[in-house]
């Protein structure tokens, strides 16, 4: 769907300006002030990101008390379960938590709910069952906070529940009735560890449940060493945690800004320094080992995929089994098959997402509804949100994904994924009256939902987009940087702006633009399923291999457009048998003639 392009301006003066105090080239203080820095001391701050700069876990609210409970109940031989979540952030958290507990001399298990059927969070059933086993502690990784009913199920149960979480809680109106702003409505549990819990104070609420379960671990640590300073073998510890909170953060898509750009900057060194032997194995059979340094793109599109491709189809607790052993020989086993899990689920991706495309063309012009929910029977609840996502990016509509049960014996599952400006939340809440259940954020969100009900909830859930959402943000803005001819980017240039690394959510990789650029030889499509594109790139005599994830459609129209195009593109330093080259990722392009 055409994007419209929101090229930044460009002020010269305030370029040299910064440039001249930072002590950066001119592109990097240019890409600053893209990004609204232009304050000395944060740019300095932005750039250096040194992990000392991570806050103190003490500082992090619920943390003094739970950490004080949990190496109490260590001493004492209490039973402690760490209680997960089935996605990647979940399952770092629950490595880490684990891992400390276990070095700490701790009785410990794990629990992650079967995503299929136990659904996300804490459960009734789940707990009775951790209370027959012998369970007395109850820590929560990346869920919990919202768990209100269940922690007076712990509580019955006799449980000492802890809650860690970065999630959203439940809200209702201090008095029933009330017109005024509602309140946060939180779980009875012994502690709450949470970085924006309400009244906290915490400068930084944007920590991913693994950051959250790695500040808890290093104020244990704390404990058990009766000094802020720990030991080497605790050191070593948090070392792995830093490596396992930055595959948390960025599989969450959580901003890489304050405490996140610390944790990932270092975590990815922390890796390959100090790594696990699940992780050593999957990098290993990935071919990430060959790489000579990680990057937010290993995470995002290799580590994390295998990691949640385990969650999605019911095996979680391989996952956090393959983050926590330290036999090389079983590490490799669960590598081997959680890599092959994640082939299954891009089969099952494509199955789905065909089905679906389908289903949103039969409702009309997608392009003409305000939002699109979906249904289908026989889709794999395990693979709806990553369709829900794709549909969304591809029509900028809100989109919901239903997986209706086989035999209709079970309630639909569905996944949603919203645009810039839509509060997915807050939609599904005033459409409630149709759902069993909701819950999520903003941006995602999962729903339970008779068969019976979708067609009802279709309309008045496209009825509120409608009036939510203004016309023209229908069409997605593409924000760029700066306009930049091909000859621009030597390998100096781009790895000058690699110091602002690491990319990802909330400090996007540079997008720039150029036009007059024609096409060297017909485009490839490449990848499973010829998802991708392989481009070679021509301006003015110069030549670059380009690269468009998920741009495989486009190969048709590129072929067919006979003049030079506009592109839009990231730079980027290819690593290859020893050699780096400079390569664009191509994000949008269109004739030059219609720029």
């Amino acid at each position: 769907m055409p994007k419209r392009w929101r090229i930044a301006s460009y002020d010269p003066a305030r370029v040299a300006t910064l440039g001249q105090a930072a002590g950066v080239p001119a592109v990097v203080a240019q890409l600053l002030l893209c990004r609204g820095m232009e304050d000395l001391d944060r740019v300095r701050h932005f750039l250096d990101a040194k992990l000392s700069g991570l806050r103190d876990p003490d500082e992090l609210p619920g943390a003094p008390q739970a950490a004080d409970l949990l190496y109490a109940a260590i001493r004492a031989g209490r039973q402690v379960t760490v209680y997960g979540d089935y996605d990647a952030d979940g399952m770092t958290a629950s490595a880490i938590l684990l891992r400390c507990l276990k070095l700490l001399g701790a009785k410990a298990e794990s629990y992650i709910p079967n995503r299929i059927d136990e659904g996300y969070g804490l459960n009734h059933d789940a707990l009775r069952s951790i209370a027959a086993r012998g369970g007395d502690v109850v820590v929560t990784v990346d869920c919990g906070i919202a768990s209100v009913d269940e922690a007076e199920t712990a509580r019955e149960l006799g449980l000492t529940l802890i809650i860690t979480d970065h999630h959203q809680p439940q809200m209702q109106c201090a008095v029933e009735g009330s017109s005024d702003s509602p309140v946060a409505r939180l779980p009875r549990a012994a502690a709450i560890v949470h970085p924006g819990l309400p009244g906290g104070g915490y400068p930084f609420a944007g920590l991913c449940g693994a950051a959250v379960a790695m500040k808890l671990a290093w104020a244990l640590c704390q404990r058990a060493s009766e000094s802020k300073r720990v030991g080497e073998a605790m050191r070593t510890f948090l070392m792995r945690a830093v490596g396992l909170a930055s595959i948390g953060t960025v599989a969450d898509v959580v901003p890489l800004v304050d405490e996140n750009r610390i944790l990932v900057r270092h975590g990815l060194n922390c890796l390959r320094h100090y790594p696990t032997p699940g992780l050593l194995a999957l990098e290993k059979i990935t071919g990430l080992a060959e790489k000579p340094s990680l990057d937010c793109d290993a995470i995002g599109f290799t580590i994390g995929p295998r990691l949640n491709a385990a969650g999605r189809l019911g095996q979680a607790p391989l996952a956090v089994e393959l983050l926590t052993t330290e036999d090389p020989v079983r590490a490799n086993q669960l590598a081997e098959f959680i890599h092959g899990l994640n082939e299954q689920r891009q089969t099952l991706e494509r199955s789905v997402y065909r089905a679906a495309h389908k289903a949103a063309e039969e409702l009309g012009d997608p392009r003409s509804l305000p939002a699109l929910v979906l249904a289908g029977r026989g889709w794999h609840p395990g693979v709806i949100g990553i369709v829900a996502g794709r549909l969304a990016e591809q029509y900028h509509r809100p989109t919901i994904v239903v997986a209706l049960d086989e035999l209709g014996a079970k309630p639909g599952a569905g996944s949603g994924r919203s645009i810039p400006g839509f509060n997915l939340h807050a939609a599904l809440a005033a459409c409630g009256e149709h759902l069993l259940g909701h819950g999520g954020h903003e941006a995602a969100a999962g729903l339970s939902i008779q068969e019976a009900a979708i067609e009802a909830f279709r309309i008045d859930f496209c009825a509120y987009a409608e009036r939510a959402i203004d016309h023209a943000d229908l069409v997605a803005d593409l924000f760029i940087d700066a306009e930049t001819p091909l000859s621009a980017l030597t390998h100096q240039t781009v790895m000058q702006i690699e110091s602002l690394a690491p990319f990802g959510a909330g400090n996007e990789r540079p997008l720039l633009c150029t036009t007059g650029v024609r096409l060297a030889e017909p485009p490839k499509r490449i990848g499973g399923a010829g998802r991708h594109l392989a481009l070679r790139l021509e301006q003015n005599g110069v030549a670059l291999r380009g690269v468009a994830f998920g741009g495989g459609d486009w190969e048709d129209d590129l072929n067919a457009t006979k003049g030079p195009l506009a592109i839009a593109f990231k730079p980027v330093i290819n690593h290859f048998r020893g050699r780096q080259t400079v390569e664009v990722q191509l994000t949008d392009w269109r004739p030059a003639e219609a720029e």
